[in-house]
């Protein structure tokens, strides 16, 4: 059997994954395979799940934001901001939705805090026209 290479890069992590028999994605028009020989392409991924299966071994499983694959000369390179890779279905979803609660309660302290300094930021503003004479 044929087989190819896998590049996972993100900012901060790089992995070679050799030996590999076959490679699912999607993009916007739908799921797509990749198999050893396959013909150049490039497309752009979608939130959501890869899987990739080495030869005679069980599928493993790749969570990304988004982001490119490029597959030339028999090397599929994945380039996304981050990702989570686990043979484990439930542990990578187990750890996705902690990942993603961590982050929305993170997004909801940004929040909270912009919320604070535009109040401060009209609170400092009537003062300064009240000081001035222009607000009653």
């Amino acid at each position: 059997m044929n087989l190819f290479n896998l590049h996972l890069r993100s900012a901060t992590q790089h992995e070679r994954i050799d030996r590999v028999a076959s490679c699912i994605g999607a993009d916007a028009s739908g799921s797509f395979g990749v198999l050893a020989g396959h013909a150049r392409m490039i497309a752009r991924l979608g939130f959501g799940l890869m899987r990739f299966r080495r030869l005679d071994e069980g599928w493993e499983y790749v969570a990304i934001p988004g982001g490119v694959a490029y597959f030339v000369d028999n090397e599929l390179q994945v380039l996304t901001r981050r990702y989570l890779r686990d043979a484990d279905y439930g542990r990578l979803a187990a750890a996705l939705a902690e990942q993603f609660d961590a982050e929305e309660a993170s997004l909801r302290a940004l929040k909270e805090a912009l919320v604070r300094v535009e109040r401060e930021m009209l609170r400092r503003f009537l003062d300064m026209g009240r000081r001035e004479g222009h607000l009653a």
